[in-house]
């Protein structure tokens, strides 16, 4: 996925604000963005009240979408560096190319996930005839240690899944209750998607030293006593052990969590780093064409994408 915003700004996680020290909910509505094709999603991630979620540091909400066959996700080879990337698909399919030469059909109920490291391109479109598409995508920054790993793709056709008083659970990444996601991370984190398969009130059990959030993706979820709509996202913060959460049937969310970073992270563009020269040093080696940094993209005949200007 790639962010097309035309005016990016730098965003630090060092400025996440505090309300007079004290930890409350914090409700951050999506904004609207357009990626590939004129396609329109939510954006949640990076936001001006809060950048982070643990490692997740991206997140777009794709959908639900429904378009003729002249449209669809279109989005030409563009770069990554210093993160993952990380689809959920929930209805419809999608194409996935990169520089390492892999293709790859993702479907409902499958993640992709691509580790950039020290840099990748890749496209992603809908295939010929699809006209849905309702999907999360999200970016996970790397630690220091790991930002300029060899970069690598993933593709995880089977998740755990199982269903809990009309609660049904899929762990997309990390450990949630006593279940393991096979996919591939580098820092302590957890994603799971929360579908109501009947109205419900369930406790979900949190570690304590992980920051939390719920996107509510469809229908409305109650949240520790609050209600969330779809596309606003809960932001608990960190230390609580336990969470309620309550939905009708036919609701669905994301759980996203994990231990926040020590130091500052920076995100421009496709970019991340844990300096500004992390991000400077991307951008030459885009800007100049440097095929030994990020490859092509075999396979794909559109134009690479422009990266905006800089700011100072």
């Amino acid at each position: 996925m790639s962010n097309r915003d035309v005016e990016c700004q730098l965003y630090t996680s060092a400025d996440c604000p505090v309300v007079d020290g004290v930890r409350q909910i914090l409700r951050i509505r999506a904004r609207g963005a357009t990626i590939g094709g004129g396609l329109s999603v939510n954006r949640v991630l990076p936001d001006s009240q809060r950048k982070l979620i643990g490692a997740w540091c991206f997140l777009d909400h794709a959908g639900p979408a429904e378009f003729d066959d002249a449209e669809g996700l279109d989005v030409g080879p563009h770069p990554h560096s210093g993160l993952q990337t990380f689809t959920w698909m929930i209805r419809g399919e999608g194409l996935h190319r990169d520089s390492l030469g892999n293709e790859q059909l993702i479907r409902p109920g499958q993640v992709n996930l691509m580790t950039a490291g020290r840099g990748i391109v890749h496209t992603e479109e809908s295939p010929e005839g699809e006209r849905h598409l309702h999907a999360a995508q999200l970016w996970i920054a790397l630690p220091k240690a790991d930002k300029d790993c060899a970069p690598a793709f993933d593709h995880y056709p089977d998740l755990p899944v199982w269903s809990d008083n009309g609660l049904q659970f899929t762990v997309l990444a990390g450990t949630f209750e006593g279940r393991e996601a096979p996919t591939r991370i580098f820092s302590p984190l957890v994603g799971v998607d929360l579908t109501w398969q009947a109205t419900a009130s369930s406790q979900l059990k949190l570690e304590k030293t992980f920051e939390y959030g719920v996107l509510v993706l469809e229908g409305s979820v109650q949240i520790n006593g609050e209600t969330f709509a779809a596309n606003e996202l809960a932001f608990v913060g960190r230390g609580l052990t336990e969470m309620d959460v309550q939905a009708e049937q036919g609701a669905r969310a994301l759980l996203l969590g994990g231990v926040p970073f020590d130091s500052p992270i920076y995100l421009w563009w496709n970019f991340v780093g844990h300096s500004k020269e992390d991000i400077q040093q991307a951008l030459a080696g885009w800007n100049s064409e440097n095929t030994e940094r990020f490859g092509l993209v075999p396979g794909y005949k559109g134009e690479r994408l422009k990266a905006p200007r800089l700011p100072d």
